[in-house]
């Protein structure tokens, strides 16, 4: 199944707090989101986000690495735990973990993430600090496709967010996680209406007459 041939059902992968997650649900309760979150799963058994979850009445999920021979075992029990709940989209919301082959095989095209800089500009950790270190002038919140490559991804969304001089790593980190949030609930229906295709690094929508 391809997001958008039917079911709207997302599973959401997080390893701390929880905002973007939050994000998401307060979408959907508001009605401009059209999904339903099927599951919450955390690698963390003290995120916050899985309480979020569970105050939202949201099926919520600890899956310990520790429980696993090693990542690919990881990421199999992952994928079976998203497929018997049905899921149609896997959003990972401050998920710490690189999501390996048996993950990816599993739901091709259809694992997004949200990464605080405008790709391919500071992939990685400390996105911010990178982007005050080097100066630039710009940074912004990227919506992307998860591959095997590090915030590698071909780019659903972006939003852009001035560098202001007196800015820190914790002035800035407040003002993109604020675009962050208006940015994902957004893509995530854009993937799940379908109508779009991936033309080399492009996702390319249909145009609607």
């Amino acid at each position: 199944m391809t997001p958008g041939s039917g079911s709207r059902s997302i599973g959401v992968l997080i390893s701390g707090r929880g905002s973007n997650l939050q994000s998401i649900i307060d979408a959907i309760a508001a009605g401009r989101l059209d999904a339903t979150i099927a599951v919450v799963v955390s690698n963390r058994a003290e995120a916050q986000g899985l309480e979020r979850a569970r105050n939202a009445g949201i099926d919520a999920v600890h899956l310990s690495p520790r429980d696993h021979a090693d990542r690919d075992a990881y990421d199999r029990a992952l994928a079976e735990l998203l497929l018997a709940r049905g899921v149609a989209l896997v959003c990972l919301a401050g998920f710490m973990r690189l999501v390996g082959r048996p993950l990816l095989d599993a739901f091709p095209d259809r694992i997004l993430n949200i990464h605080p800089s405008l790709l391919p500009s500071f992939p990685g950790l400390d996105a911010q600090r990178q982007a005050l270190e080097h100066g630039v002038r710009v940074t912004g919140a990227t919506v992307h496709l998860v591959n095997a490559g590090l915030d590698d991804g071909p780019i659903v969304m972006q939003a852009a967010v001035p560098v202001l001089d007196e800015d820190t790593v914790e002035r800035l980190t407040a003002r993109i996680l604020v675009e962050e949030h208006r940015l994902y609930p957004e893509a995530i229906g854009v993937m799940l209406d379908g109508g779009w295709s991936i033309a080399g690094r492009r996702i390319v929508r249909a145009v609607m007459s």
